[in-house]
């Protein structure tokens, strides 16, 4: 059960800020977007990490993680922009500090989580 929640974090991070960013009046635009490029990246990544790990081609399967890093990356920066010029200033720095916020947390968990090992195989330890 832990290991599930430590693996979500940055999930439940974007969930938990909804409350403080209505109460404190903050930018809801930015907050939405931000929130929706996360969520959807987070979950096309966890479809393409599971068909790369399905692939014997180690060609395929280096360029499904490549690409989808790329893609994320491009999807949220265009989030951002989208929310700076659709909301505002405001929002943009808003949806840039949400998805932010969510990499960090996501990033070092994976690091601590994983060890440095890729997900699905086996440590050389």
């Amino acid at each position: 059960m832990t290991t599930i929640f430590l693996r979500y974090l940055d999930v439940c991070l974007v969930f938990a800020t909804a409350p403080f960013v209505l109460a404190a009046g903050l930018p809801v635009m930015g907050y939405v977007i931000g929130a929706s490029a996360w969520l959807l990246t987070r979950v096309a990544v966890a479809a393409m990490q599971a068909r790369s790990l399905r692939s014997r081609d180690p060609r395929t399967r280096a360029g499904l993680q490549v690409g989808t890093m790329m893609a994320r990356v491009w999807i949220v920066a265009l989030a951002v922009v989208l929310a700076r010029y659709a909301g505002g200033k405001d929002d943009g720095i808003m949806a840039a500090t949400l998805v932010l916020a969510a990499f960090t947390v996501y990033f070092v968990l994976n690091i601590v989580t994983r060890g440095g090992q890729l997900q699905g195989r086996p440590s050389t330890s």
